[in-house]
This record gives structure tokens, C-alpha cells and sequence, in this order.
């Protein structure tokens, strides 16, 4: 079986990153950084993307395969690209670096471009991109999600090593950014053997009943002001940056949202039917004020601990999201990280009631222009790139 529970993870175990930090520093020097454009693929996040960098002033670049995808952004003139490039494979990307390090390009990562282009290829682009791209290795493996959240002070749902030990609930997930595809439920071995997919990698995850929350937050390394995240470890005394919470949202999944209109379980299993967790849409949300103190409790917690992964390791970057179980004992369960902007936060394309508190109109794209706008003006994109 293809799954990753019995790797040894260590704090000492090297980063891929792809792009060091003098050859980033090589490309920034030949950078106009008065005519930066902001370079997205036109899929996931990509309106508000490019409707924030629009807002923010600056010249923008959508990448595509196919004409269809093109001609769509036309209906949205708020968002649509100033340039396109079209391209016949998204991989195709790696052979364009010149021409987009030329056009002083920043790529902007989302879900779609590290499922289309692949998570190796995604680290050896050679192009500025926001965010820390070195991340991703921790991000991408289930195993190192779970070690990095627990050192950061998040309690995670149970992880069943053997599928021969499930006796209750599970919902069983495969790696990658997915949008839920593949996902299902088990009660028991017969039902784990009869949905697997034993040639993908996968997690055995207990299955905490309770509402589920996906906190859109943003760390900006630059800034002084704020919520100081303080550091941990070899950072410890140091403040690291600000922590935001910009939104927050669930999730519409097909069928299981549903199910419950048909009858038990076992009744629909009668009828061939199995619940699927393929995500649709997402709903805007805000949780009692109460709980907000431990959500930033948890987010500071994991960006302190992105610092000490490894030795010299850069830390998070930017947007991040914690997908989480919030029980009837108001307790937060962390399942999983995003490392990167998500999906979840295309409902506040005009801001939500977090980030309207401290500017209007304040969107996940927007704040990501925003920081690039500011690490220009004082010439600290190096901090924010990789």
C-alpha cells in the first residue's frame, strides 16, 4: 500500500527548496520593481487574485491551457488579465522562465497550480513566487503536516496505522490538493477494502463529529505592528512578524451534504450509494468571538514552529489556512494546513467581517498584492519571494 505513515520524519531532514536564496536574489536585481506584474494560472483563486493586484495597482498575467478558459475571464472585467500566456501543458511553465523573469513576473501559487504543474516541478520554477516554496515539502506529506501542527500546539484528529484496527468511524484521504475527491468514510476493514484505492497514498484519520471551520489567515513577515508572532526555539524572544485572520468559511461538499435526506448509512449502502466529499463551494462564516483567542493561539503556535522545522528554514510566508473541527466541547480539532492561499476565501472578494475591522475590501488577493506593493517600496521582496 502506497501511504506514508511509517516515515521517519526529523527536524533535520533537508528542505527541497529548488531556488536558493542568492539565485532569487540574482533575478530581483534585474527586476523593474516599478513594473512588477502579478502572474497567476487562471483557475482556484485566481479572480481575486487578480482583482486584488488590480486594486493594487499593478500589471497582471493570467496563464492558461485552452482558449475556452481565456475567453471566461471576459465576463468578470474587474479580474481579467492584461496579458495572457497560453500554454499547451501547464508544464510548459518551467520552459517560459526567461520570458517571465523578463516581463518581471511574480508567480502567485494556488492549489491548482501545484496539482497541474506537480509539487517537484512547482519548487524548481525558476521564477519569483510569493510565499516560501520550501514549504510545500512539509505541506505535501500528511506525516510532516501532523508532526509540524502538534509541535506548534494543535490537537489533530487520531491516525490509524493498520486499517485492520478501525472500529468506528474513519474518514480515509488521499495526498494532494484534491478538493475532497476520493474521500470516504469507513466503519469498519470490509469498508475500507471495499472504497481504497490501494495505488494512491493515503491517511487513515479518525472521524471527529462536530462543525468544521477553515481559518483563513495571513503572516506578514515585514511588519512590526499588530499581532506579534512571538518565535520559539532558536527564534525564542525574537518577534517573527504579523498574524491575521482575513476570513473564514465552510465547505459545500457533493453528496454528503445530502445523504442524510435518504436515510442511514447502511439504507444507502443497500442502494450502492456512498457518500463522496467532492468540494462544490464554500460558504462565508464567522465562529463565536469566544473562540477566537485559541484560533490565534493555534495560528501563532504554527507559524513560530514553521521557523524550526529545520535549520535555517525561512518559515511561513503569507496566506495559510488551518482546516479545523470545532467538537460540542468547543474544542478545535486541527485536520490539516494549506500553506498557500485557498479556495475558501473566494467569498470575500470584497473582505469579510474580520479583515473589513482593520481596511474595507480587504481580500486574500488583495492583502497578497498588498505585501508585494509594500516589500517593493522598501526593497525587502526577498523576505516574501522564494
Amino acid at each position: 500500500m502506497k501511504k506514508n505513515h511509517n516515515t521517519h520524519i526529523t527536524h533535520t531532514e533537508p528542505l527541497h527548496m529548488g531556488v536558493d536564496s542568492d539565485t532569487l536574489a540574482g533575478w530581483l536585481a534585474d527586476y523593474d520593481r516599478d513594473n512588477i506584474t502579478i502572474g497567476v494560472v487562471a483557475s482556484h483563486s485566481s479572480l481575486q487574485i487578480l482583482h486584488g493586484a488590480r486594486m493594487e495597482g499593478f500589471r497582471t498575467l493570467g496563464i492558461a491551457v485552452g482558449e475556452n478558459r481565456r475567453r471566461f475571464y471576459q465576463a468578470f472585467p474587474g479580474a481579467e488579465p492584461d496579458e495572457w500566456l497560453m500554454l499547451e501543458n501547464y508544464r510548459e511553465m518551467l520552459d517560459h522562465a526567461e520570458w517571465f523573469r523578463e516581463r518581471n513576473v511574480v508567480i502567485i501559487p494556488h492549489g491548482s497550480l501545484v496539482e497541474y504543474l506537480g509539487s517537484s516541478n512547482f519548487r524548481e520554477l525558476q521564477v519569483p513566487t510569493f510565499g516560501n516554496r520550501g514549504i510545500l515539502h512539509w505541506e505535501s506529506s500528511r506525516e510532516r503536516q501532523r508532526q509540524w501542527l502538534e509541535a506548534g500546539g494543535c490537537t489533530m484528529p487520531k491516525v490509524l496505522e493498520d486499517p485492520h484496527d478501525i472500529d468506528g468511524p474513519v474518514i480515509v484521504k488521499y495526498a494532494g490538493a484534491k478538493g475532497g475527491r476520493g474521500y470516504f468514510i469507513a466503519r469498519n476493514y470490509r469498508d475500507f477494502r471495499r472504497n481504497v484505492d490501494i495505488e494512491e497514498e493515503f491517511t487513515i484519520q479518525e472521524y471527529v463529529l462536530g462543525c468544521r471551520y477553515y481559518l483563513h489567515f495571513f503572516f506578514d513577515p515585514t511588519a512590526t505592528d499588530g499581532f506579534q508572532v512571538r518565535g520559539k526555539g532558536s527564534n525564542a524572544g525574537k518577534n517573527l512578524g504579523r498574524l491575521e485572520l482575513l476570513s473564514m468559511d465552510r465547505r459545500d461538499e457533493s453528496n454528503v451534504d445530502e445523504f442524510y435526506k435518504l436515510g442511514s448509512l447502511r439504507d444507502l449502502r443497500e442502494m450502492a450509494l456512498e457518500p463522496s466529499f467532492v468540494v462544490t463551494g464554500n460558504q462565508p462564516v464567522v465562529i463565536r468571538e469566544s473562540l477566537l483567542p485559541r484560533a490565534f493561539e493555534m495560528a501563532e503556535g504554527t507559524v513560530a514552529e514553521s521557523f524550526e522545522l529545520e535549520e535555517g528554514a525561512r518559515g511561513m510566508i503569507g496566506p495559510f489556512c488551518l482546516e479545523t473541527i470545532v467538537t460540542d466541547a468547543l474544542e478545535f480539532k486541527v485536520f490539516e494546513i494549506s500553506a498557500r492561499i485557498v479556495a475558501g476565501s473566494n467569498p470575500f472578494v470584497g473582505g469579510s467581517p474580520y479583515s473589513d475591522i482593520n481596511e474595507e475590501r480587504m481580500s486574500t488577493g488583495r492583502r497578497i498584492a498588498r505585501s508585494i506593493r509594500k516589500a517593493c517600496k522598501s526593497n525587502r521582496l526577498d523576505d516574501i519571494l522564494s
